[in-house]
């Protein structure tokens, strides 16, 4: 943010408690903020496995930084956006404090459906959810309009900053800071951009304190250098990315392997229909071939979580005989395999499940889609016990 000329604080991120006096001596401040770095809100108000209250803390102590990050690094931090078991924190922002925030405003740009564009939106309510703002006091909530040819005009910017109760000098450097957030909006491909609070220092300095900014997946191949930082905090979910899948980590047991991503939002709801949890969601995609339908199995295997299997393929595009290969590949270099139920139809079914039947590999064959969820279900939490009912 500070490349495009946004005020932000001083900071310095580190991963090891050991940084952490260092870090805080090179700020040159007299206060701080330790700050977790994690994908999920709420973390003022969550909880640490060690203990500690919050994933925010100020203090003008340089021994107390450090003892704050010995408290959240390496520990898991639960906020109400993240699992029950909450999120590995890996590293810690140390940053300058500018003390008391005067005004905690809201100010972002988002791509809105209804005006073909993006639209600046602010609020004289920041530093807290703007969904609460939303329900509570929807007439404190102000839009403008972007115009894509032109972009955000004076007289805009200008309405913002007033209605933000700025005043003097200070709406002129509102205005600049809003340019300068709808340029990096602009140029970094971004889909969203979330500032709050978007406050005023008691210097009288503008400041985005905070910030969430979305990038669009498809401006990958120019935003090479954003992406390059993405902590996506699961291996699998690297690893399948390197293979052109679309793979995300669930809670569950049951590995759902399918080409689609109706057909497999479809299955995990059948899954969880019929009392089972899904491990993941795996959308092959169409182009899939062998090697990636094996690459795939392999990924789901390598879940600890995982007791069963459930490959789900509608062959259109997908022929269901490259899949079948792509499995029977996999099979054949796994020393341990949990329990495969497979539904197959469409392209080269017949051929498919020809394959599968005569390779000797424990593989179940289902034509009926709810069958098959059911018996894979059963292999995830019955163990082989034939009385088990689900």
């Amino acid at each position: 943010m500070s490349r495009y000329g946004v005020n932000v604080q001083k900071f310095v991120v580190i991963s090891n408690p050991e940084e952490a006096i260092e870090a805080a001596k090179s700020l040159n401040a007299t206060e701080f903020v330790v700050k977790a770095q994690l994908h999920a809100g709420g973390r003022g108000k969550g909880t640490f496995s060690s203990g500690l209250k919050g994933g925010v803390h100020v203090t003008k102590d340089i021994e107390e930084v450090k003892f704050l990050c010995e408290q959240m690094l390496g520990h898991r931090l639960v906020t109400k956006q993240t699992p029950i078991e909450g999120i590995l924190v890996k590293k810690v922002m140390v940053a300058q404090s500018f003390g008391e925030i005067l005004q905690e405003n809201y100010f972002a740009i988002v791509l809105d459906r209804n005006y073909n564009g993006p639209v600046m939106v602010a609020s004289p309510e920041g530093g807290v959810d703007i969904e609460h703002v939303a329900m509570r006091a929807p007439e404190k909530i102000y839009k403008e309009p972007i115009n894509l040819a032109t972009g955000p005009k004076q007289e805009q910017t200008s309405r913002l900053a007033r209605l933000l109760n700025f005043q003097g000098e200070q709406v002129e450097e509102a205005q600049k800071q809003m340019l300068f957030l709808y340029k990096l909006f602009l140029e970094t491909d971004a889909t969203q951009l979330e500032v709050n609070p978007f406050g005023l220092t008691p210097y009288g300095k503008i400041v985005c304190f905070d910030a969430k900014i979305t990038f669009d997946d498809n401006a990958y191949f120019r935003q090479k250098f954003i992406f390059g930082m993405r902590d996506t905090g699961d291996s699998r979910e690297n690893e399948a990315e390197k293979y052109g899948l679309n793979y995300v980590s669930l809670k569950g047991n049951i590995g759902c392997m399918v080409n689609g991503a109706g057909l497999a939002m479809a299955t995990m709801d059948l899954i969880k229909l019929n009392g089972g949890e899904p491990a993941n969601f795996l959308d092959l995609g169409g182009g899939v071939n062998e090697e990636n339908v094996g690459n795939a199995l392999k990924i789901l295997i390598k879940d600890k979580n995982v007791s069963s299997i459930f490959l789900n393929i509608f062959g259109g595009i997908v022929n269901c005989s490259v899949v079948a290969n792509g499995v029977l590949r996999a099979c054949r270099f796994q020393s341990v395999i949990p329990p495969i139920t497979l539904r197959l139809k469409g392209t080269n079914e017949m051929e498919a499940k020809r394959l599968l039947s005569q390779s000797g590999f424990n593989l179940k064959l289902f034509e009926n889609m709810d069958e098959a969820s059911i018996s894979a279900i059963k292999d995830a939490y019955c163990s082989g016990n034939a009385s088990c009912v689900i």
